[in-house]
C-alpha cells in the first residue's frame, strides 16, 4: 500500500464543489461562444487508406499495478476503446479542423464508458471516460510528427516523472472546454486502433510536410507535491473520495471471458479444462432449458455464466424460415452471429485481460473493438473466410455447371476483420487437421472426440455407399456422381434435400435419400468434399469399423480404416472406391 506525503493536503468537498460549478462556467461560455461555428464531425472514409503514412504513435497499455490499481486502470483500457471507435479510419479534407470533442462526443456511462483514472486538482481521482489522456497525447504528438498545424492543445497542470510531459509532448482535454484541434492544407486520415499491449494512432496523408513544433505555447503552473498513486492505493484513507472508490473498483488482477456460439464436443473440452475460478462463459442460450443440444456447454462449477437469448432465439427463428441453401441463408446467417457478438460486447466486464473466441463470432467482435487491449484464442471450426472461398472458386472452375458454388461470398469488410482478427490472435485452437496444417506452429491441435461405434448391420448383398451430406458441389457431389458413372456397382444413399437444381449430376443414378441411422449397414463411407468442418458421420465410421473415404479437406485424424485423396477427383475417387469395395483385386490406399 502507498502512503501519502505529510506535506499533502487533504481534499474536502467544497474543494470539489468548487471545481464543479468553475467547468460548468467555462462549459457554457465555450458553448455559446461556439453556436453556429463549431467544427464538425468527420466521418469514415477509405480514400487514403493506402496513403503513406506520416506518424505512427505507440504507447503501452497495461503496466504492473498492484490488485488495488488494476479497476482503474481497466476502466481506463474499456475508454480507449469506446473511443479509439470514433478515430479509428475518418478523413479530414484539406483545411478541415478536427476537434477532440466534437469527434467523439461527451463520455457518458450510457455510451459505455467507464471509471479510470483522471488527474484533477493534484489527486488522481476515478472519473467516467478517465484515461483518455493517452490517446490525446499520442494524437498531439503524430499530429506533430505528420507536420499538421495546432490550433488549440493544453498542457497537464501536473508533470508526473518520467512523462511526456516532461517533454512538453502531453496533451490533456476536458468536457467541453479543453480540446485538443488540429488542421492541415493537405487530406488526412487517422487510425487508432489497441494491441493486446498497445495503443496505436497512425496519421496518413499524401504530403511530404515537414515536422512542425507546436504552435501553441504551454505554461505550466507552479509544481505542488503529487500523489503517491491514485484514489485506490494513495493511503488516504480520510478522503471523502476513497470509500465510493474502493466500492465500485474492488482489487483484482483481471479474468478470461469465453464467448461461444455453437457446442463442439472437442471446444467444449478444451474450455473447461482451460478455465480458472473468477472465469466466465457466454453462451447463445440455457442449453438444459431450452434443450439446444447445440448450445449445451459444460458450464464448469461456480463459474459465472451469462446469455444472449433474445439474439439467439431470433436466428433460430429466422433460420427455420431459409431454405437450405443459398445466397440468402447465408447472408441471413452472418446477420445472426452479429447480432450475438455485439450481445455479448455489451455484457464483457472492462476487468476481462483474456477472451476465449467461437470463430464465427470473430469479425464481428473484432469490428466492435472489444478484442482491443486484450489477449484472445480462437476456436477454429471453419476455414478462414477468404480462404473458403478461394477454395470454392477452385471448386467452381472444376464444376462450372454447379448451380451452388458461385451463390455467395462475404462482404470485404467481413473478410478484412477476420484477416486482421486472426492475425492478432493468440492460439488457433481447432481438431481439423487440414486447418491446423494451414496455420501451421500458430495452430494448437485437439484431437477429435470419437463417438460410440455403432452396433453393425449385415451389408446387402449389393454394396452400399453412404454420402453423409447433401448432393452439393462443395462437397464434392460431382465428382462422386462420375466416379460412380464409370462402372460401379453399388447402391448410393445420401443424407439432406439440398441439390444442385437443373445441375443435379444424381439423376438417373441408383440413388436414395437415407437416414444417418443406416449408416450400420454401409459397406464404406465416402466424402469427397472441397469443404468440409465438422466431419461427425465420418468420425462414427471410423469408430464404428466401416471404411472411409475422404478428402484430405475433411481433416480427419489418421486411423487404419482412412482412405485419403489430395482433393476431389472423379478418377482417383473412382480406383480409391474399388479398392475398397474389392481390397482382394486391388490394393488399398492410406
Amino acid at each position: 500500500m502507498h502512503h501519502h506525503s505529510p506535506e499533502r493536503e487533504m481534499p474536502h468537498r467544497w474543494q470539489a464543489a468548487a471545481f464543479h460549478l468553475k467547468t460548468r462556467l467555462f462549459q457554457l461560455r465555450r458553448g455559446f461562444a461556439e453556436i453556429g461555428r463549431r467544427p464538425p464531425a468527420f466521418g469514415k472514409g477509405r480514400n487514403l487508406v493506402d496513403a503513406q503514412v506520416a506518424a505512427e504513435k505507440r504507447a503501452p497499455l497495461w503496466r504492473e499495478v498492484t490488485p488495488e490499481e488494476f479497476p482503474l486502470t481497466a476502466g481506463k483500457v474499456e475508454n480507449l476503446r469506446i473511443a479509439a471507435r470514433a478515430f479509428h479510419g475518418i478523413e479530414i479534407p484539406p483545411g478541415g479542423v478536427m476537434s477532440f470533442w466534437r469527434q467523439l462526443g461527451r463520455t457518458t456511462r450510457r455510451k459505455g464508458y467507464h471509471s479510470g483514472r483522471e488527474l484533477r486538482e493534484g489527486c488522481i481521482v476515478p472519473a467516467i471516460g478517465g484515461g483518455l489522456c493517452q490517446l490525446i497525447g499520442l494524437l498531439y504528438q503524430a499530429a506533430l510528427d505528420a507536420g499538421l498545424e495546432i490550433i488549440e492543445r493544453h498542457g497537464h497542470s501536473r508533470v508526473v516523472p518520467g512523462s511526456q510531459a516532461e517533454q512538453d509532448l502531453d496533451a490533456t482535454v476536458f468536457w467541453n472546454y479543453v480540446d485538443l484541434r488540429f488542421r492541415s492544407h493537405f487530406p488526412w486520415r487517422i487510425e487508432t486502433e489497441l494491441t493486446a499491449t498497445e495503443l496505436v494512432v497512425r496519421i496518413r496523408t499524401i504530403s511530404n510536410a515537414p515536422r512542425r513544433e507546436s504552435q501553441v505555447p504551454i505554461r505550466f503552473p507552479s509544481l505542488r507535491a503529487l500523489p503517491s498513486g491514485d484514489c485506490l492505493s494513495c493511503g488516504m484513507t480520510g478522503c471523502f473520495r476513497h470509500p465510493s472508490a474502493v466500492k465500485e473498483n474492488a482489487p483484482a488482477l483481471g479474468h478470461s471471458s469465453f464467448l461461444l456460439d455453437s457446442r463442439w464436443p472437442e471446444f467444449d473440452r478444451w474450455c473447461a479444462e482451460h478455465t480458472k475460478p473468477g472465469d466466465r462463459w457466454f453462451t447463445p442460450l440455457d442449453g438444459g432449458k431450452w434443450q439446444k443440444p447445440n448450445y449445451q456447454w459444460s458450464v464448469p462449477i461456480g463459474i459465472a455464466v451469462r446469455h444472449a437469448s433474445i439474439a439467439a432465439l431470433r436466428r433460430s427463428w429466422t433460420q427455420r424460415r431459409l431454405p437450405a441453401q443459398g445466397a440468402r441463408r447465408q447472408k441471413v446467417l452472418i446477420r445472426g452471429e452479429a447480432e450475438i457478438a455485439r450481445t455479448y460486447a455489451k455484457m464483457l466486464d472492462p476487468q476481462c485481460r483474456h477472451l476465449v473466441v467461437s470463430q464465427n463470432l470473430l469479425p464481428h467482435l473484432w469490428r466492435l473493438g472489444v478484442l482491443g487491449g486484450r489477449s484472445f484464442d480462437v476456436l477454429l471450426e471453419r476455414w478462414p473466410l477468404d480462404e473458403l472461398q478461394r477454395r470454392l472458386d477452385q471448386a467452381k472452375r472444376a464444376n462450372p455447371q454447379s448451380t451452388t458454388l458461385g451463390d455467395f461470398r462475404a462482404d470485404d469488410e467481413i473478410l478484412h476483420a477476420e484477416r486482421e482478427a486472426l492475425a492478432a490472435a493468440g492460439r488457433l485452437i481447432t481438431p481439423h487437421l487440414a486447418l491446423a496444417a494451414y496455420f501451421g506452429r500458430r495452430a494448437w491441435l485437439i484431437p477429435w472426440e470419437m463417438p460410440t461405434p455403432l452396433r453393425r448391420v449385415p451389408v446387402a448383398d449389393k454394396p452400399v455407399l453412404f454420402f453423409p451430406a447433401s448432393r452439393l458441389g462443395r462437397k464434392g457431389a460431382f465428382e462422386l456422381a462420375a466416379a460412380m458413372k464409370s462402372g460401379i456397382h453399388a447402391e448410393l444413399r445420401f443424407l439432406g434435400v439440398a441439390d444442385e437444381g437443373s445441375a443435379d449430376p444424381f439423376v438417373g443414378m441408383d440413388c436414395s435419400r437415407g437416414k444417418a441411422s443406416e449408416l450400420a449397414s454401409a459397406t464404406a463411407l465416402v466424402l469427397p468434399a472441397w469443404i468440409e468442418h465438422q466431419p461427425r458421420l465420418a468420425l462414427l465410421a471410423l469408430a464404428s469399423g466401416i471404411p472411409v473415404i475422404a478428402t484430405e479437406a475433411c481433416g480427419l485424424p489418421a486411423h487404419q480404416n482412412l482412405h485419403v485423396m489430395a482433393k476431389p477427383d472423379a478418377d482417383a475417387l473412382a480406383a480409391m472406391i474399388g479398392s475398397v469395395l474389392h481390397p482382394s483385386q486391388a490394393t488399398c490406399v492410406a
